[in-house]
């Protein structure tokens, strides 16, 4: 798991004014909490956090205020809806060696059994448990061959060493389902409207 190392400054501005200012500059306001501290609102750069942040359950070394050092993970991250760019940061303290319960993203590879099946991702990041520096990037599960019916559930992935479930075992986390079969008359209908469209 990759570390990033960003520069945070601790702030005493707050309310929408002082966040306004701060975006101004390109930066972006969020929060530390964890461990029964005190909340610290920070001052973040907003180009470096958004870099960071394309890796989900990023571990963000902060050097606040060139005093002192923190290590955290992204909670929860709150962005524009149109623009996209970053409004506010929620961080969580961590230590090394401590657990923290985590959703990493579910890939798939692998071509399902011939049929024009679909796959559907019953659940799309997995809830796992893990050590706060070892949070895997995702996990990858095959699906190759799978038939309609098919469900690949929570204990049937393979989790690296020191990472457990921190969901149900029996939670589907991905089922095959069957492609809707039409009477021959309703497909040729179907494709002349396909036509038409086109």
């Amino acid at each position: 798991m990759s570390e990033v190392k960003i520069a945070a400054e601790s702030r005493v501005e707050f309310g929408k004014g002082a966040a306004r200012r701060i975006r101004r500059e390109n930066k972006v306001p969020g929060v530390l909490y964890g461990h029964g501290t005190e909340p610290l609102h920070l001052t973040l750069p907003g180009h470096e956090l958004l870099l960071a942040l394309r890796t989900p359950n990023v571990l963000i070394s902060l050097d606040i205020d060139g005093k002192t050092n923190e290590l955290a993970i992204p909670k929860a991250v709150q962005r524009d809806p149109l623009k996209g760019f970053l409004e506010h940061v929620d961080l969580l303290l961590v230590k090394r060696g401590e657990k923290v319960t985590v959703e990493i993203p579910v890939h798939t590879e692998g071509e399902l059994a011939p049929g024009g099946n679909l796959l559907e991702h019953v659940l799309s990041a997995l809830p796992v448990e893990a050590e706060a520096t070892h949070i895997p990037e995702s996990v990858t599960v095959s699906v190759e061959g799978l038939e309609a019916g098919a469900s690949i559930h929570a204990k049937d992935i393979t989790l690296p060493s020191g990472v457990s479930l921190a969901v149900e075992e029996d939670a589907v986390v991905l089922q095959v389902l069957q492609a809707q079969a039409e009477e021959t008359a309703g497909e040729e209908a179907a494709e002349g409207e396909e036509a038409a469209e086109a």
